[in-house]
């Protein structure tokens, strides 16, 4: 089984790419909603979280809303998060790859922002980072998630630079489009280079 790594920053399209990777007959696995999921079921995870950010715990439940005002303001921080969510994520990962191949699917998409430095780079045999204007992507979790500019800026200036994933990346998909249905047919027009290429 072909699996693509989907990499790169918040607001810039990697669930677009996974979508049309799905259309396409291929598992998909967003790394995010793992997370987020595994935030409100595995006490083991948010145990671990709770013993290293005592500040973002109240009453034994996890704010995660102050969590991340701690980790997006301090980049160390973000990595001693990224090191206790990882291994739970890669765990939860693995498990959707084996039932995907025991199913007979011919690819599959992991969509992490962290991808390249975490232990599920290993599964991936291609990379593609999505990149996109820091504005454009501003504009859009202000949009999907409800938030004000000045977290959406936080939690963007905490992640890496698109030079870094130009850097680290087999493929670089940029979504500078206003339109989603353009940067769709990209994502799909990449696909199909990425699934004959491995042919």
């Amino acid at each position: 089984m072909l699996v693509i790594g989907i990499t790169g920053g918040t607001g810039c399209g990697k669930t677009t790419f996974l979508r049309e990777l799905e259309a396409a007959g291929g598992c998909a696995i967003d790394c995010d909603a793992l997370y987020h999921e595994l935030l409100q079921s595995s006490k083991e995870m948010i145990s671990e979280i709770g013993k290293e950010f005592p500040g973002a715990m109240a009453g034994g439940v996890l704010d995660r809303k102050a969590l991340g005002k701690i980790v997006f303001e301090d980049k160390e921080a973000l990595l001693r998060l990224n090191s206790i969510t990882h291994k739970y994520v890669a765990l939860k990962v693995e498990q959707i790859l084996k039932k995907a191949e025991e199913e007979g699917k011919g690819i599959a998409g992991i969509d992490a922002i962290a991808l390249i430095e975490s232990g599920i780079s290993e599964r991936c045999g291609v990379t593609v980072g999505v990149i996109a204007p820091v504005e454009l992507r501003i504009k859009r979790i202000m949009e999907r998630e409800g938030i004000d500019r000045e977290y959406a800026i936080l939690r963007i200036a905490a992640q890496k630079d698109n030079s870094y994933f130009e850097k680290n990346c087999d493929y670089i998909l940029e979504n500078s489009f206003d339109s989603e249905d353009e940067f769709r047919k990209e994502c799909r027009n990449l696909l199909k280079i990425i699934i004959n290429n491995k042919r």
